[in-house]
């Protein structure tokens, strides 16, 4: 990593913000719940420990970190410590995300059978909802539980994109799927150009 390193802040609401990083920050999905979970990896380790955030989760995928924290100051308060975190991580000596290294237990099904129980729900479920209104949502990976997915279509740049991921797509795979762990979107939604609902104008 250089001393380039370009961070763009993309608030999805008040709890729940993506950092897109102009570099790779790490091959695949890391996902941490809490300090402890963090250990090993500068880039978690730093954001949780970032005073007046209450940092809840990061998930780290490719070039995007998502944040998640469990307090009411506004992203544009904290924005910038959290922004200043990740790019002192990148540039230090050590890999800012460590491998995973655990295994799931031996009563919990591994990625690969929940990727084939996702991908089912998807073909099934999920993308003739969202065909109705010209959208179609690809599955990416499952890791760690997580499910990794980009909207395109409709879906791509909609300002109902969050309700469908959350209230849509996330109900649906607890229903059927409920070992999966959570949902991450990947999706670069400012470059949809066509969304089948508009952001309400004030």
């Amino acid at each position: 990593m250089d001393a380039e390193i370009r961070i763009t802040a993309e608030p999805v609401d008040n709890e729940r913000c993506k950092f897109v990083i102009s570099e790779r920050v790490h091959e695949g999905l890391r996902r941490f719940t809490s300090r402890a979970d963090a250990a090993g990896s500068p880039l978690a380790e730093a954001l949780f420990d970032l005073p007046g955030v209450g940092v809840t989760e990061v998930v780290v995928s490719g070039n995007i970190v998502t944040v998640v924290k469990g307090n009411a100051t506004p992203w544009q308060a904290v924005g910038r410590s959290v922004g200043t975190a990740i790019r002192q991580s990148l540039q230090g000596a050590s890999p800012a995300v460590a491998a995973r290294a655990q295994t799931p237990p031996l009563d919990t099904p591994g990625d690969d059978t929940l990727y084939d129980r996702v991908a089912r729900i998807f073909e099934s479920h999920v993308n003739p909802m969202v065909g109705r209104h010209g959208g179609h949502v690809e599955l990416i990976d499952v890791q760690d539980a997580v499910v990794l997915l980009r909207m395109g279509g409709g879906c791509q740049g909609c300002g109902m994109a969050d309700v469908t991921l959350r209230q849509g797509i996330e109900g649906l795979l607890g229903q059927h799927v409920p070992e999966v762990r959570g949902i991450m979107d990947i999706t670069d939604h400012t470059a949809g150009a066509n969304p089948y609902f508009q952001g309400a104008k004030k």
